[in-house]
Formats: structure tokens, C-alpha cells, sequence
């Protein structure tokens, strides 16, 4: 008896693969950029965020963010001997290891730059008359004994001070240690004695034994107390203008000697310095950090140093609260802006994936119909089509996560793992969930449904209206709440890009049946026909429609934003300068320099400005800056700037009267009927009348002013003090060499260009410019996929065509015409929604903190940018245009033999 034949069945997926390698290739390729780029998002954010928070601490000095702990003494009713004890190193040494545990996480100390010691409460005047006095007051000096001395210094000349012996209150004689800078200023040298008076004894006198350098003048342990590296010049304020000054400066002694500080004066402190390491504290830990420090004024950390110093005397002081402040401020107003733009790419990207998904599903519907007229279960169908899809996409969704760890080393991982998840995910799911849908109803072939035909459903119409609410909740909760709500305000661009293109979908078979007719009574079938295919188009097109206006409206919402930041910088760069470049001098340059100046490539014209800025109108106290120019080239200037401009003739002189131009405070105080005199600070006068009043002139943007002819001037003040510049391409060491050395020069491109120094601004932008970018691309991704879904039935069409006597170019205009009134229409829609979401948004929005630093007083505002609504319009239709050009050349190029073989049934 023969044995039966054993049926060998291939596994669906390996089958899938084998028969469509090329759809996969591209489903993986798609899935590994969209995840690449999914990671790749957040890390980018805490990497720029990280860099914002290293730049806020290494541009606040360290004695702003340095946490200060300072003890008392011990109980002087305590034996003298014990209370010696308490500062000598080895206790001070045991205090500190316990109060550098005070501080919680996420608040890291940096041990390199930390210090403990004993220092004097009370600066002491020294009575050594060879120290310098400059108004007759003797210098004071501070006494510390720091430890890691040797550590953080070199020796200049001599060696570093030692206690070879203990030390108590009535030590007679210590070693010291100064600066170099604190030598220089008060002519200390290796050998000198500093007498330090001391309460019911002799003075103490500090012997110094080296001159030291310290290895990082710039590191907290240096900074923390600047007295400790500099000597400071104080001033002890007094009635009148002559203030007695004083010299101050620090004596370094070793920590052995820190038992003989009691001697010279009350209650010296023992203080440990903390500074936080700038390079440990993550910006996404701000709030864990910003509650250490509150603990370590006055919670538990505070607890803890005061156990550590046994003293309930013990405080802790510090700034850092104010720097993290400063940059929660800054990252408050730049992080709603990224995540506006973030959601824009993101929904771009979701809509791809789906439309991946939908094509597949549309290639293969045929297969699935008769799958399910053969009885297979929907689940069992979609699951299997699940496993299709994940194996491709798992290891590419993988693979892109790879390279989002690589390509951005910092940051935190598992955002970017659940944003690469999302991706892969929504890849596993577009085509099952769409077959499931298109097949859940048994039938041997899928309907087709019109564009111009169908009729929305009520659930349609039901969606829609509840976008349509989301939307305008979104809007109305960013214009009344500002930028910092929930999600649902970061969506409000997409909200709006998902109602225009609904309402782009509602509006579009009206359209087009009003096209229809007029084009039918045109000669010829070309247009007529491609007017009718367009209105036949599926109306599945919701999707790449709504791709492609998310897409432009966030692209032109982010242009208008980058524009508005560009138009800020350049504005308080202008206002900084008055000009392209400013040349300034201290006293009126000879009359060559002009000559020079405009001899040097790259400068288009001079404005020669004298300025005295103590100019006093009516004889009065208060100074007004009068401003004596050339009316011509100085008017020239204002005009080009936009700063004031006025017409030279304003200036023309009058009589024995200089016509002025005032700030409107200036206009408000002496009026504009009456002539009146200005001193001016050489001791002539002038009489002026004020004719024009302007907000602002550039010289002295903002503030106030009296610019008049300088040729009415009499001399020296006719002479200019300053120079204005316009021109391309500066640079302002020919302007320095052309000028003198003693020139001030300031050029717009670099007062420019350093608004964009800030980490966490230019991160953001870069950010912001990626994400809108990536919004484009993938626009561009899903126009390809759309005009690839319909690629097999308009070639079989045209290739029908050909047989019924349709030539080559009559071909190749029907598939550029049929494509172009959608194009046509969403770009229209998706300028008009660009310059919707810019208007409804803009009150809400304030862009300074991206363009400019906390210091800056120009507003940064968000207006419609032209060219951001046009460009991307007119590439999308360039785009469309293209491709429908390449699509027609090799469809007409193949010949109509492919298409029209037996069996085919598109």
C-alpha cells in the first residue's frame, strides 16, 4: 500500500515576500527614516536643552551660583582648647564630607572646584604705612585659611605657607600666602610682614611666605569669593563727589594656622564652598533641581549641614535658584514653539505611514476580495497581514532607532524608544486595519467611489464637526491661555491644516462640476477629459490631501516664525549700531579719517555724527544729547534704516535759528513753537528750534535727542565723533586700521550674529527648521504615493486612448491636466490656511525668547511671512507638475502593448 502524499504548504509570509520584494524594500526603508527621525527628536530637544543649562551656569559668576554653607565658631564658653580643635583640619575635614552629602539629587557638587576653611567675619585695617592709600585710608585685608591651596595655585616666587606648629587665639606670628594680582596692587613682596591688629593683644603678623598663580583664575574655587584672587578698590560712600577709597585685599593662610583667626577679631566662620558641577544636573531634571536648592536654604538639606557642623547657627546662601530661574523662563518660551512644530512633522509622518498602508491595501485588493469570497476570516486575514508587515517594519523601525542613537549620542533614551515605537506601530497597523476595513463585507470585487458622487455619511459629517470644535477650542485656548497649555493647544496648527483640508474635500466636487461645463464646449477632448478624470477621483484622497495641507501650513506657519526671529535680530542689531557699521571715537578725528574710512571695500556710504551728550537746552539741569550731522548723507542714512527719515531740507539753517528734530519727550518738554538756547559742554551755545519730531534717528535709537546741522555748530563741536557706515561685506579690522587703533568699531553682522550664540535659542531653532523640513519631505512622500497609487489605472486609460487615435502630447497633457486641479486647490488652500494659522496665532505667541536674550527690549512678533506662503505652494505645484511629467513620458515611452494584455481587469 502506498503511502499518501504529504501537501507542503508555504508559509504566507515568506510567499508575501518573495512575490513583492521591491514593496517591501520600500515599507522598511520608509519605516527606518520615519524612526530614525522619531528618535532622533527628542534627544535633539535634551541635547540643546542640556547645552542652554551648561551655558545659563557658566555664564552666572560662581559666586551667584556656588551653594555657601557658613558655621559659627564653637560655643565660646567651650574650652580653648576644644574650640581650637573645631578648626583644625582634621575636623573641618570630617564637616565637610558630611555637608557635601547635604545637597540632594539631582544637584551635584563639583569636587575639583569645592573648599572648606576658616575665614575673619570682619575685614581688618592694617596700620603698615608701606601699603598703598589711595585717600589717605589704610588698607583693610581679609584672612582665610582655604584648604587645597597647593592644589589650585603654583608658586610664583617663594613657597607656600606652612604651620609648623599648632596654632591658638594668642598666636603671635602666621605664614601667609597673596596673589600675584594682590601683590601687584599692594606692593607686597616675599618677605613682607602685614600686621593685622588683634582686641586686648598685639598684633598678629602675617609673614608671607610666596606669591602665587592660581591654575584656573576663572574656577569657583577662585571666584567664589573674588577677593581671594583680586584685590578690590572700595569706596566709602560719604556726602559730595570726592568718595574716600580704600584697598581690600586677602591673606591666604594655611589651614593649620586657622585656630589663630579667633585672636584677631568675633566669630570667624567655618564655610564649605559647593559649586555645582554645570556639567552633571540634566535640563529635563529642572524641577527636581530647582527643589534641592529650595531644601538646601531651608529644608532638609539644611537639616542635614546643621547636623554636620553641630551648630544651629549653620545657613546655607546661595543664587543658583535664580540662575535656574532665569533659564526656566527662557526654555518656557521657546519649548511651545518646537512642540507646535513637532506636531505638524509628526502628523505628516502618521499620515504617510497610513497612506503606505492604503496603497498596499488598494494593490492587493483583488487578492484580498477573493480571499474573503473563499472564506477566510477577517481576523485570521488581518492577522496574517499583520505579521506581514511586522516583520518588515520591526527590524527597520529598529534599525532607524539605531541610528537615532547614533546620530544624537545624548538625551534620554526611552522618549526616543517610544517615539520610534509609535512609528513601527502605526507602520504594523495602516494595512491590516485599512484591508479590515475595505473587506469586512464579503464581495467579489470593491465598489469604486467618485470624489464628485459620494455622498458623506452622517459619521462623516459627525467627525468633521467635531474636528471642527477641537479646532477652534485648540485656537481660542492658545490665544487666551498663551503657548503653555495642554496637547490639544500644541495641535492647533494641525487642527486647523485637518478642518482646511475637510473642508478643501466638501468644496471640491462643486468645483470641478463648475469647470466641467465650460470646458466642454472647448475644441478638442483633452481638457474636457482630464476635468472629468479629476472630478472621478478617490475619495480615499483625504489622506494625501490632508498630508500635503498639514504639511503647508506648518511649513508656512514655521517660515513666518524663522522670519519673525530673523526680523527681530536684524532690528536689534540695527538699533544696537544705528548703521551697517559705527566707528566711535573719544575726541573728533582729523579730517582725513573720513576720507579713509570710505576708501575701505566694502563701505557704500559715511555719515559723519558729532554727539554731545551733556548738552543742556535752556540752561537747565538736564542734559539732552544733541546730535550735530551732515542733513544729506545723515538723512540717507535715517531713510535707509527706517530709523526717523525726514527730508534734508528739514535741516536747512534759518536765520540765526538751527532747525532740530526731537524725540517726542524731548518735543513734549521745550516745545516746537519757540526758539531756545543749548549748552553745550565746550562752553558754546546754540539756538535751536525743533521742526520734526521722530520716534527714533540712529545715532540714539529709542532715547532722546536733538540732531541739528553740525555746520551751524561752532568749533570743536562741528567736528563728527562718530561715524556711521552702510555697505556689504565689512570687516572691522580694515575699519580699525583705517580709522586708528583708538576707534571703537561695531558691525551689525557680528552684534547680529551674537543673538545666535545661546545654546538653548539656536537648538531650538535648528529644531524648529528640522521638524518643518521633515513636514516637507514627507509632504512631498505622500503627493509620490498618491499619484503611485493612481499610476496602473491612468496608464491602462491612456493606454485605451492610444488605441482610439490619442497622440503622444495630447497623453502627456491629459496626465499633467488631470493632476493639476487638486494640486492647484490644495495649494491655494494650503497658503490661505499658512496665512490663517499665522493670523489666529500670532497674539498668542511671543517669539523673543527664541530671537533675542532676556536683556533685549525689541518684541519679537509673528506675522504672515510672504515668501513662506508662496514657496511652498509653488513648489508643491512644481512638484505635481513633475511628476505627472515623468509619469506621462514613460507611460507614452512603454507603449500601449503592456496594458492592454488578456485578463487585465483595471
Amino acid at each position: 500500500m502506498s503511502r499518501p502524499v504529504r501537501q507542503v504548504v508555504a508559509p504566507w509570509v515568506r510567499t508575501r515576500l518573495r512575490v513583492a520584494p521591491g514593496a517591501a524594500g520600500a515599507l522598511a526603508l520608509l519605516v527606518a527614516l520615519a524612526a530614525c527621525l522619531a528618535g532622533a527628536g527628542p534627544r535633539a530637544v535634551d541635547r540643546y536643552e542640556d547645552a542652554g543649562l551648561r551655558r545659563a551656569f557658566a555664564q552666572a559668576r560662581p559666586d551667584r551660583t556656588t551653594v555657601q554653607v557658613t558655621a559659627p565658631q564653637p560655643d565660646p564658653g567651650l574650652p580653648a582648647d576644644r574650640r581650637a580643635a573645631a578648626l583644625r583640619p582634621a575636623a573641618l575635614e570630617r564637616q565637610y564630607a558630611s555637608i557635601r552629602t547635604a545637597p540632594g539629587a539631582p544637584l551635584a557638587i563639583d569636587p575639583a572646584q569645592s573648599m572648606y576653611g576658616v575665614a575673619a567675619r570682619v575685614n581688618l585695617p592694617v596700620p603698615d604705612p608701606w601699603l598703598p592709600r589711595p585717600s589717605g585710608l589704610p588698607a583693610q585685608v581679609a584672612l582665610f585659611a582655604p584648604s587645597g591651596l597647593a592644589e589650585h595655585a603654583r608658586v610664583r616666587t617663594g613657597r607656600l605657607p606652612r604651620a609648623d606648629r599648632p596654632a591658638d587665639a594668642a598666636t603671635a606670628e602666621v605664614e601667609a600666602a597673596v596673589t600675584a594680582a594682590t601683590a601687584d596692587r599692594l606692593h607686597i613682596e616675599t618677605g613682607s610682614v602685614i600686621h593685622v591688629p588683634a582686641p586686648g593683644r598685639p598684633p598678629l603678623r602675617a609673614r608671607v611666605t610666596g606669591i602665587l598663580l592660581p591654575r584656573d583664575p576663572g574656577g569657583a574655587y577662585w571666584s567664589t569669593v573674588p577677593l581671594l584672587r583680586t584685590p578690590a578698590l572700595m569706596t566709602v560712600p560719604t556726602p559730595g563727589t570726592d568718595q574716600p577709597r580704600y584697598w581690600l585685599g586677602g591673606l591666604l593662610l594655611p589651614q593649620g594656622a586657622a585656630p589663630a583667626l579667633p585672636g584677631t577679631g568675633p566669630d570667624p566662620v567655618r564655610y564649605p564652598f559647593l559649586p555645582p558641577d554645570p556639567g552633571a544636573p540634566p535640563a529635563h531634571d529642572l524641577g527636581a533641581l530647582k527643589s534641592a536648592v529650595a531644601a538646601l536654604e531651608s529644608g532638609p538639606g539644611l537639616r542635614r549641614a546643621r547636623a554636620a557642623t553641630g551648630d544651629d547657627g549653620t545657613g546655607v546662601t546661595t543664587q543658583l535658584d535664580d540662575t535656574l530661574a532665569s533659564f526656566a523662563r527662557l526654555r518656557s518660551g521657546i519649548a511651545p514653539l518646537v512642540s507646535l512644530a513637532g506636531a505638524g512633522a509628526a502628523t505628516v509622518v502618521a499620515v504617510v505611514l497610513l497612506m503606505a498602508g492604503a496603497l498596499a491595501a488598494d494593490r492587493r485588493r483583488a487578492e484580498l476580495a477573493l480571499l474573503r469570497a473563499r472564506g477566510a476570516a477577517l481576523p485570521a486575514l488581518a492577522g496574517r497581514l499583520l505579521a506581514e508587515t511586522a516583520v518588515i517594519a520591526v527590524p527597520a523601525g529598529a534599525l532607524g532607532l539605531l541610528g537615532a542613537l547614533l546620530a544624537v549620542p545624548a538625551g534620554r533614551t526611552g522618549y526616543s524608544v517610544a517615539a520610534a515605537g509609535a512609528v513601527t506601530l502605526t507602520a504594523c497597523a495602516a494595512l491590516p486595519l485599512r484591508a479590515a476595513r475595505a473587506h469586512r463585507t464579503v464581495r467579489s470585487s470593491v465598489p469604486r467611489a467618485d470624489l464628485a458622487t459620494e455622498r458623506p455619511s452622517r459619521r462623516r459629517t459627525i467627525a468633521e464637526l467635531t474636528v471642527l470644535v477641537l479646532a477652534a477650542g485648540a485656537v481660542e485656548a492658545l490665544r487666551r491661555r498663551g503657548p503653555a497649555g495642554d496637547g490639544l493647544v500644541a495641535l492647533a496648527p494641525v487642527l486647523i491644516g485637518v478642518v482646511a483640508a475637510l473642508v478643501l474635500l466638501r468644496l471640491t466636487p462643486f468645483l470641478l462640476r463648475r469647470l466641467t461645463a465650460p470646458a466642454g464646449r472647448l475644441r478638442g477632448a483633452v481638457v474636457p477629459l482630464s476635468l472629468a478624470r479629476a472630478s472621478r477621483t478617490q475619495a480615499s484622497a483625504v489622506l494625501p490631501l490632508l498630508a500635503l495641507l498639514t504639511a503647508l501650513s506648518t511649513a508656512a506657519f514655521g517660515g513666518s516664525v524663522l522670519a519673525g526671529v530673523a526680523t527681530a535680530r536684524d532690528r536689534a542689531a540695527l538699533l544696537a549700531v544705528g548703521a551697517d557699521a559705527r566707528v566711535a571715537f573719544d575726541a573728533p578725528p582729523p579730517a582725513t579719517t573720513t576720507a579713509r574710512v570710505r576708501a575701505v571695500p566694502g563701505v557704500r556710504s559715511v555719515a559723519p555724527v558729532g554727539i554731545d551728550y551733556q548738552a543742556k537746552p535752556m540752561d537747565g539741569q538736564d542734559s539732552v544729547p544733541l546730535i550735530g550731522v551732515d542733513p544729506v548723507s545723515y538723512g540717507e542714512l535715517a531713510d535707509r534704516t527706517g530709523l526717523g527719515a525726514f527730508p534734508a531740507v528739514e535741516l536747512r539753517p534759518s536765520g540765526g535759528t538751527l532747525p532740530a528734530i526731537a524725540s517726542p519727550s524731548v518735543a513734549a518738554r521745550y516745545g516746537t513753537r519757540h526758539p531756545f538756547t543749548v549748552r553745550l559742554q565746550d562752553g558754546s551755545s546754540a539756538t535751536v528750534r525743533i521742526t520734526v519730531v521722530r520716534d527714533d534717528t540712529p545715532a540714539l535709537p529709542g532715547g532722546d535727542f536733538l540732531v541739528v546741522d553740525r555746520a551751524g555748530l561752532a568749533a570743536p563741536a562741528d567736528r563728527p565723533t562718530a561715524l556711521f557706515l552702510t555697505g556689504d561685506g565689512l570687516s572691522s579690522s580694515a575699519l580699525r586700521r583705517a580709522a586708528g587703533a583708538s576707534a571703537t568699531v561695531q558691525l551689525r553682522a557680528v552684534e547680529r550674529a551674537r543673538y545666535a550664540t545661546s545654546p538653548l535659542q539656536s537648538g531650538a531653532e535648528h529644531v524648529y527648521t528640522a521638524a518643518v523640513a521633515t513636514g516637507a519631505g514627507f509632504a512631498v512622500l505622500a503627493l509620490l504615493l498618491s499619484l503611485l497609487r493612481a499610476a496602473p489605472e491612468r496608464a491602462a486609460l491612456l493606454a485605451r486612448l492610444r488605441t482610439m487615435g490619442l497622440t503622444r502630447a495630447e497623453g502627456r497633457r491629459l496626465l499633467i491636466l488631470e493632476s493639476l486641479p487638486q494640486s492647484a486647490l490644495a495649494a491655494a488652500a494650503g497658503a490661505l490656511t499658512g496665512w490663517a494659522t499665522t493670523r489666529l496665532l500670532s497674539p498668542a505667541l511671543d517669539l523673543t525668547a527664541v530671537a533675542l536674550p532676556d536683556t533685549a527690549t525689541v518684541p519679537a512678533r509673528l506675522r504672515p511671512d510672504a515668501w513662506s506662503l508662496t514657496v511652498p505652494a509653488l513648489l508643491l505645484l512644481a512638484t505635481t507638475t513633475g511628476i505627472a511629467v515623468t509619469q506621462a513620458w514613460w507611460t507614452v515611452r512603454r507603449g500601449a502593448g503592456t496594458e492592454l494584455r488578456a485578463g487585465d481587469d483595471r
